[in-house]
């Protein structure tokens, strides 16, 4: 396993843990060459699972893609590591589940807006922005009206309730 930080190609496991589901194997690494600690995953390598894109193509699903996207749409948010990873978890889990080992991105685009709805409004539109692909601005007021005169979104904790 080659240190993400140096390079070196020699590491010592520290820890080893089975996941909950009993999918994958955790492990702690150490490298032998700046000493710095990772983690990697060991999956069993089966029939990958398919997304359907827009236009029909069919790519391999890729847990890095989705995270990469949630981290872009989410910079300079207060979005934790622990909430990225149970937004990839659950669309995993979500295009697992597929009885045709495949999902549409429509579908998993549509769930990641949701669960980002729930966390950072901020982040769920400058997703919904690339991932709806707006025209013009219109699309993206109508979108942002919505969203502030839906009745599922808090009130910040800044501002005092109304008594």
């Amino acid at each position: 396993m080659k240190c993400p930080y140096c390079g070196f190609a020699q590491d010592r496991v520290v820890d080893s843990r089975e996941s909950k589901e009993a999918d994958s194997i955790r492990r702690r690494r150490e490298c032998e060459g700046c000493l710095k600690r990772f983690t990697t995953y060991e999956r069993i390598d089966e029939i990958p699972y398919m997304v359907v894109k827009k236009d029909g193509r069919r790519e391999k699903f890729d847990r890095q893609k989705v995270l990469s996207g949630l981290i872009q749409s989410c910079q300079k948010r207060s979005v934790s590591a622990a909430q990225f990873e149970s937004i990839v978890d659950h669309v995993e889990a979500f295009v697992i589940e597929s009885p045709e080992r495949e999902r549409s991105t429509a579908d998993i685009g549509e769930l990641i807006m949701g669960r980002l709805k729930k966390i950072d409004t901020v982040a769920y539109i400058r997703f919904a922005s690339v991932y709806r692909d707006f025209k013009d601005v219109r699309e993206f007021k109508a979108e942002l009206e919505e969203l502030t005169s839906g009745k599922d979104i808090e009130t910040p904790r800044t501002q005092p309730k109304p008594s």
